[in-house]
């Protein structure tokens, strides 16, 4: 797995939102689009965030989305790997 052990919460949160928008985060680590500290720090601000329940819910209505909802705090990161993906 490229999450954290220490934040499994976190990371299916920024996983879920990655696909969501068609980003496969392993595969943007395998192929070098994303270094895995860049991918430790997406995580990481996901488990500061205060959003989850929001997040979990929206993540259940939308299973991909043209783009993220605004409160996510690594819209902008996740969304500049999906014309990579």
């Amino acid at each position: 797995m490229y999450g954290l052990v220490e934040a499994p919460r976190a990371w299916w949160l920024t996983h879920g939102m990655a696909r969501a928008v068609g980003v496969s985060l392993p595969h943007a680590v395998t192929e070098g689009w994303l270094t895995r500290t860049e991918l430790a720090r997406l995580v990481g601000r996901c488990q500061s965030c205060d959003k989850s329940e929001v997040c979990t819910g929206w993540l259940a209505r939308s299973a991909s989305a043209e783009a993220l909802p605004g409160f996510c705090t690594n819209k902008a990161e996740i969304e500049a790997l999906a014309p990579l993906a």
